[in-house]
Order: structure tokens, then C-alpha cells, then sequence
């Protein structure tokens, strides 16, 4: 029998179509919101208003980078990558966190500019609908990901699906600004400007710490290792599982299990059972790899 050094991964045309889907939605939406948003705010001259137009800058960038990466995460598996290409989806992860934080720098430097300098009242015109739009189009940007990333279960997407929400908060922030720079006070403008970089600073940092967990083993909940133990005992022939390792390596999770058997049954029987688990703790939808060990143990007669 030949040596496998390469696993057996098959990626779908669905799901190869899913990230295709999610890609077009965030280039071309990005891109829209972006020109959008910087014409208003060169128009307006509003603090606020450049602030998201340099958020949107950098959902376009990031969305440049998330295309290449769930292209190469997509990839099957070979020699050079023999248990798959799924890690690179964690690090577009960390892409677009730091592309959102690199927004962040550039919105409040603005800000705090505008807030020392020549705060000002904004035109209300074009920043305003620049700014309705920009939500409404957001709002669904956010809801069609969502769904994507829900049925992909892609770090990356959902990463991006989250972003796009966190923009919906920003834009209402911003035109919040705007309109307070008008009816209350100038400097209130910067100030929100000051506000939605804090808030694209800390939804960065939540990505960026979710896909590091992804990269670097974070262990999963007890709900899931309580799945997992339920799953194997499902099994006809499992007596036991006394041991559960599972961590993270990439988006998905593989489980190091050991399981109880009754030491009589020959090893054809056990090899029989194995193969069993695995395939039922593998179909957990979080799942990609179960590697299972046979632990005999003494049946007392009845």
C-alpha cells in the first residue's frame, strides 16, 4: 500500500461560489461607499464625515486582501500544505483588523486635528445623504455576509460581516456629528470624529484577537467538548471517552479522543468502531479533524 502524506479534502463548487459571493459584495460595496464618502466629506469639510470615509478606504483594502486570501485558503491540500490551506483565512483575519486600525489612526489624527484648529459647522446636504445611504447600503452588506459566513463557517467572512456592522454604527455616529455641529455646538463634529475611531479601534481589536486565537490553539468551550463526548458515545460500542484535546488550528477545531472499548473484541471490531466515531465527531460542523485512540478495558460478566 502506498504512503498518504497528503489528506483527503474535498472543497465544494458551493462553497467555492459562496466566497466568490463574499468577495464581490465587499470589493463592490466598498468601493461605492468609499468614493461616496470622500467626495461628501472633501464637499462638507466635516470631521465625521472624513473619519468614516477613511474607515471605507480601508474595508476596500482589505477587501483587495481578503479576495487573495479565501482564494488561497480554497486551495486543496498538497504536499507543501498536506492538511489544507484553511490557516490563511485567520490571517485575511488579521488583515482586516489591522486595516481597520490603520483607519482608525488616520480618523482620529484628522479629528484631533479639526478639534485644535478650525472646528466649524457642517453643511448638512451632502454629508447627511451620503451618510443615510451609506447605512442602508451597509445594512445589507452586513446581512448578506452574515449569511455567508454562517453557512461557510469562514473566520474571514464573518470577520468582514462584523466589520460591515460596526460601520452601520460609525456612519450613524457620524451623522450624529454632523447634525450636532449644526443645531449645538461646532467642536462636536471632532468629537465624534474622535469617537467613531475609538469604536473602529475597538472592534479591531476583537478581530484581531479572535483569529490569533485561531492561529495559535485557543482551546474550545465546554459546551463543545460536551458535544463532542456526546457524539462518540452515540457510538454502538463505546463504553467511554475519558480523554478530549481540542483546539483550534485555523477556523476549525481537531479533537485528539480517547475512547473505551470492551478489551474482548478483536482489532478489526475496534478499527471498525473508530472509524465510526470519527465519522460522527467529524460531521460536527465545527469540526475538521478527529484522530481517535482505542483504550480496552475489562467488562465485568453479568
Amino acid at each position: 500500500m502506498a504512503l498518504q502524506k497528503v489528506r483527503d479534502e474535498v472543497i465544494t463548487p458551493e462553497r467555492r461560489g459562496l466566497y466568490r459571493q463574499a468577495v464581490w459584495i465587499s470589493i463592490a460595496g466598498n468601493s461605492t461607499l468609499a468614493f461616496m464618502k470622500g467626495t461628501a466629506a472633501w464637499l462638507s469639510g466635516s470631521s465625521a464625515m472624513y473619519s468614516d470615509a477613511a474607515n471605507s478606504l480601508s474595508d476596500l483594502l482589505y477587501s483587495v486582501l481578503m479576495a487573495l486570501g479565501l482564494c488561497l485558503s480554497q486551495r486543496p491540500a498538497d504536499e507543501g500544505h498536506p492538511q489544507g490551506h484553511s490557516r490563511f483565512e485567520p490571517i485575511v483575519g488579521l488583515l482586516i483588523g489591522a486595516a481597520m486600525a490603520a483607519a482608525g489612526i488616520a480618523a482620529i489624527a484628522e479629528a484631533i486635528g479639526r478639534l485644535t484648529r478650525d472646528a466649524r459647522q457642517i453643511t448638512l446636504g451632502w454629508a447627511t445623504a451620503a451618510l443615510i445611504l451609506s447605512t442602508l447600503l451597509k445594512l445589507a452588506m452586513y446581512f448578506a455576509v452574515r449569511r455567508i459566513g454562517r453557512r461557510t463557517l469562514s473566520p474571514a467572512i464573518e470577520a468582514s460581516a462584523q466589520d460591515n456592522l460596526s460601520d452601520v454604527l460609525t456612519s450613524a455616529a457620524a451623522l450624529l456629528g454632523i447634525w450636532s455641529s449644526r443645531l449645538v455646538h461646532p467642536l462636536l463634529d471632532p468629537i465624534v470624529g474622535i469617537v467613531v475611531a475609538l469604536w473602529i479601534f475597538r472592534a479591531a481589536w476583537e478581530i484581531v484577537w479572535e483569529n490569533l486565537g485561531y492561529l495559535t490553539g485557543r482551546g474550545i468551550s465546554t459546551r463543545l467538548t460536551n458535544e463532542i463526548i456526546t457524539a462518540a458515545s452515540s457510538v454502538p460500542g463505546v463504553l467511554g471517552v475519558h480523554q478530549v484535546i481540542a483546539d483550534h488550528v485555523g477556523p476549525q477545531i481537531r479533537v485528539d479522543l480517547h475512547i473505551d472499548v470492551d478489551g474482548q473484541m478483536t482489532v478489526t471490531q475496534c478499527h471498525t468502531i473508530t472509524d465510526q466515531v470519527q465519522t460522527t465527531v467529524e460531521a460536527l460542523p465545527t469540526v475538521d479533524l478527529a484522530f481517535v485512540h482505542v483504550e480496552p478495558i475489562r467488562v465485568k460478566a453479568e
